[in-house]
C-alpha cells in the first residue's frame, strides 16, 4: 500500500468524529488506540522499517512517528498494544527531538489533535473536515518534479494560447464533477493535466474515486486521487474546468467526414390552439430524439397524440454521431422529470393521452443542459421549476 493510500485509511480515522461502539468487550478508546497502531504496523510491513521523523521524510510517514512515539510515551497505552506487537515496535527508544516545524501548521494540528492529546488519544480539537484534511494534505505531499515535462509543455502552450484568443473557454468547477483523462483544470493559478486516470472505485464512503496522474502547469506532477483533486478545485475559488477545443461529434450543426450519424435531439413548439398551451406556449417544449428524418417525423403532427394533435415548430436541433440515441433522450428527460406538463388531451377517438415528452421550462435552460450534457458537468442535476433554473439534486 502506498503512502498516499494510507492517507485514505487516516483520513476514513479521522472522519468518523463520535466514539464507535463497543467491539469485543473493549472501550472506544481502546478500539481507536488499536485502530492508529495497526495504521502504524501496515507501514512497516510495507517498507520494511518503522516510521521516521525528518524533513526529507514523507507527510504521512512523520505523522506515524508522532503516533508512535506517543504511544510508546503512554503506560495504558502500551499495556493495551503490547499483545498485539508482534514487530517489537513498543521496545524501541522514544525520539527526544523531531522537527513538525516545516509541515503545514494546520495540517499538522489537525491531524495530530486526536492522538497527541494530554490525556486521550481519541480527543478531537480544532479539526478541519477530514475530507478537505485529506484533498489538501495529499496535495501537499505527492506534488514532485515531473522528470517528462518536455512532453506535455506543447499542450500547456497550447491551451494558454487557445484560452487567450477564446477558442477554448473555462467554467467554474462544480463540486463532485467527473474528471476524466485528457482534460484540463486550473487550480491556484496553474493548469492541471490529467494525463492518466486508473480504474475507478468505490471507496470505504460509497464514493467513486481513483488515482490520476495529474501534471501542472509549473512542472510538477501528482499521482492523487480524484476526489481530492475534485475538493480541491471546488474549494479554490477561482478553480476552473477547462473545456473541450473540439467537443467532438456529441453535439454538432453539421458532421464531418467520417461522421456516423446516430440520431438528432429535436426541441419543438406546439402551435396548438388548447387554451392553457396557447397561454404558456413560449414556454412549453417537447424534448426528443429521433434516428430518422425530422421532417418525415413531423409529417402527421397533426394527428399525433404525441404532438398534441397540432402542428409543431423545430425550435431547436442537435446532431448526435456514435451516441446511444434512447440514453441520452433519458437523460434529458430525467433532468427535466420535476417539469413534465401535466396535461390531457383527447385523441380522435375521445380517450384522453397524457403525452410524457412535453415540459414546461424556458428554451435557454435546454440549451443550458445541453451545453453540461457536452462538457460533463451535468453530473446529478436536475430542474428546479421554483426557479426556473438547473440545480444539483440533493438526493
Amino acid at each position: 500500500m502506498s503512502d498516499l493510500d494510507d492517507l485514505d485509511a487516516l483520513a476514513n480515522e479521522l472522519e468518523e468524529f463520535s466514539p464507535p461502539e463497543k467491539k469485543g468487550g473493549r472501550s472506544a478508546r481502546e478500539e481507536r488506540i488499536i485502530a492508529g497502531f495497526e495504521d502504524i504496523q501496515r507501514f512497516v510491513d510495507e517498507h520494511g522499517r518503522v516510521p521516521q521523523h525528518g524533513d526529507s521524510r514523507d507527510i504521512f510517514e512523520r505523522l506515524y512517528a508522532v503516533r508512535l512515539d506517543r504511544l510508546k510515551a503512554q503506560q495504558d497505552c502500551r499495556l493495551i498494544l503490547e499483545p498485539l506487537d508482534h514487530q517489537g515496535l513498543l521496545a524501541g527508544p522514544i525520539a527526544t527531538e523531531f522537527d513538525a516545524a516545516d509541515m503545514d501548521e494546520d495540517t499538522l494540528a489537525a491531524e495530530l489533535a486526536g492522538m497527541v492529546g494530554d490525556s486521550d488519544i481519541t480527543t478531537l480539537t480544532h479539526v478541519r473536515s477530514a475530507e478537505d484534511i485529506r484533498a489538501e494534505a495529499e496535495m501537499i505531499a505527492s506534488r514532485e518534479k515531473c522528470r517528462d515535462f518536455d512532453q506535455f509543455k506543447a499542450l500547456f502552450d497550447e491551451v494558454k494560447k487557445d484560452l487567450e484568443a477564446g477558442s477554448r473557454q473555462s467554467i467554474r468547477f462544480e463540486k463532485s464533477t467527473d474528471i476524466n483523462q485528457g482534460e484540463f483544470f486550473i487550480l491556484d493559478g496553474h493548469t492541471v493535466y490529467v494525463a492518466d486516470k486508473e480504474t475507478p472505485y468505490q471507496n470505504s464512503d460509497g464514493h467513486w474515486d481513483a488515482r490520476l496522474r495529474a501534471i501542472f502547469s509549473n512542472g510538477t506532477e501528482s499521482n492523487l486521487l480524484m476526489r481530492s483533486l475534485q475538493k480541491a478545485l471546488y474549494k479554490d475559488e477561482a478553480g476552473r474546468r477547462v473545456l473541450s477545443f473540439d467537443p467532438g461529434p456529441l453535439f454538432r450543426d453539421s458532421l464531418e467526414d467520417g461522421d456516423l450519424e446516430s440520431g438528432t435531439i429535436y426541441v419543438l413548439r406546439s402551435l396548438s390552439d388548447h387554451p392553457f398551451i396557447s397561454e404558456h406556449r413560449s414556454i412549453i417544449h417537447k424534448i426528443g430524439v429521433t434516428g430518422s428524418d425530422i421532417k418525415t417525423r413531423l409529417a402527421n403532427a397533426a394527428m399525433d397524440p404525441t404532438f398534441l394533435l397540432a402542428n409543431v415548430e423545430v425550435v431547436a436541433t442537435y446532431k448526435l454521431a456514435g451516441i446511444d440515441r434512447v440514453k441520452m433522450e433519458k437523460i434529458l428527460h430525467r433532468i427535466f422529470s420535476r417539469a413534465q406538463l401535466d396535461l390531457a388531451i383527447k385523441d380522435r377517438f375521445g380517450n384522453p393521452v397524457k403525452p410524457r415528452e412535453w415540459f414546461m421550462l424556458p428554451l435557454k435552460v435546454i440549451n443550458e443542459a445541453i451545453e453540461r450534457i457536452r462538457d460533463g458537468s451535468i453530473t446529478e442535476m436536475v430542474y428546479d421549476p421554483e426557479h426556473a433554473k438547473l440545480i444539483r439534486d440533493k438526493k
